[in-house]
């Protein structure tokens, strides 16, 4: 039997090895000789450099600028020229300083992405001819400006001094200056791991979408909304038309807007997080001679269904012709939904434990038990039967004698 484990993260609860090992841990308490093949995943954005170290990428440590200006360990991964670029570690809200209570202190307006492009330029440094950039989780909304930035460019105020950190300085930006842009960009293949398809600007933009995640009030939505506005005039006016036209592609309002300044400077090409992730990790190729793969992430909802992890494996499994289940903290969906989509079942831990602080504290715990239940289902999900599909809590009966403790 063998059984390939491709979660994304269960977020506020666990990393995706760890999501991995805990349902490793409850299948081979059933069934010893389960051949588990682990292989955590991401969709692009938390969670997309871990999946590539554990594909065989080599960490880099980098000391790079967080969001807020104050010095960062971050990391890229690197394979075969192959550069894997989390946003997040280094310009996202997990790397904001906190206060008193332990919670991030956004700054929409100051934050910037400057550690992100110096992270790009470490992966240039070590050889990489090709980036992947995961974005996700960003605590900016600059337009990418400090990426830019520690990239060469230069952002000039009337007076022909360089602009501080953050979106709100963009208000004053007059010229951009491209002369010093690093000249490996131009041989360097960007890819933007990116499931957003807003735009920059607008109602649908970077700032009016995201800008309140990050701290924005109504007033500073609008002004930044404004101030990436002059900076989609001003790389215009160094770049062309085509500067004007990335800023309305899907993807371009991605991380604050870095999606825009990837799209129109870098040259990078947009794809959605899980399939660049699933490519790198080599999941179809670890799906050769599978009997079932596990999916799954913490939230299985109406967007999951709309290309994130779970959908993408299951894609994936499908057109290798291998049966997939997926596993979950929790699911808005009812059983049918999931059934029709393509799961031979799904098991949630709110099954186990209807109290779902529980499950957030104690998901290790609990997804050990749906790996057991899983091992002990494995011949009702091969053969395809299928519990009674009314029922909420289908393929997960707690009160069953075999049920793990």
């Amino acid at each position: 039997m063998r059984i390939v484990v491709a979660p994304d993260k269960f977020k506020g609860s666990l990393e995706a090895p760890d999501v991995a090992a805990a349902l490793e841990e409850g299948i081979h308490s059933v069934d010893p000789t389960a051949e588990v093949v682990r292989l955590p995943v991401a969709d692009g954005g938390e969670g997309t450099l871990e999946a590539a170290l554990g594909a065989g990428f080599v960490p880099s440590p980098v000391t790079v600028t967080g969001p807020v200006g104050e010095p960062v360990e971050a990391e890229f991964a690197l394979r075969d020229r192959t550069a894997v670029v989390e946003m997040a570690l280094a310009s996202g809200l997990a790397a904001l300083p906190v206060d008193e209570t332990g919670q991030p202190v956004l700054d929409a307006g100051g934050a910037t992405s400057r550690g992100t492009g110096e992270l790009v330029r470490a992966a240039l440094d070590a050889g990489a001819e090709r980036v992947v950039l995961g974005v996700g989780g960003s605590a900016c909304t600059d337009g990418g400006a400090g990426l830019l930035q520690a990239l060469g460019a230069r952002l000039l105020d009337a007076v022909g001094e360089e602009l501080g950190r953050g979106g709100t300085a963009l208000a004053g930006l007059s010229r951009v200056d491209l002369t010093d842009l690093d000249p490996r960009l131009a041989g360097t293949e960007f890819v933007l791991a990116a499931d957003v398809d807003h735009p920059l600007l607008g109602e649908r933009g970077a700032a009016a979408v995201f800008g309140p995640q990050k701290g924005a009030d109504p007033d500073q939505v609008r002004a930044l909304d404004a101030a990436l506005t002059v900076l989609r005039d001003r790389l215009a006016d160094a770049l062309g038309d085509g500067a004007a036209r990335a800023a309305e592609a899907p993807g371009a309002g991605a991380a604050g807007g870095v999606g825009f300044a990837a799209l129109a400077v870098l040259g990078a090409r947009r794809r959605p997080g899980v399939a660049v992730v699933l490519e790198f990790v080599g999941l179809a190729d670890r799906l050769a001679g599978a009997d079932l793969v596990v999916t799954g992430e913490g939230s299985l909802d109406e967007q999951s269904l709309g290309g994130k992890t779970p959908l993408g494996v299951l894609e994936t499994a499908r057109s290798a012709g291998v049966p997939a289940v997926a596993v979950c903290g929790r699911t808005t969906l009812e059983p049918r939904v999931l059934h029709e989509a393509g799961f031979r079942r799904t098991y949630a831990l709110t099954d186990f434990e209807p109290d779902p602080r529980t499950c957030m504290r104690e998901a290790r715990r609990l997804l050990e038990q749906v790996g057991a239940r899983l091992a002990h289902d494995l011949p009702e999900l091969l053969a395809g039967t299928q519990p009674d599909l009314t029922d909420p809590a289908a393929g997960a009966d707690a009160d069953d004698p075999k049920e793990p403790r």
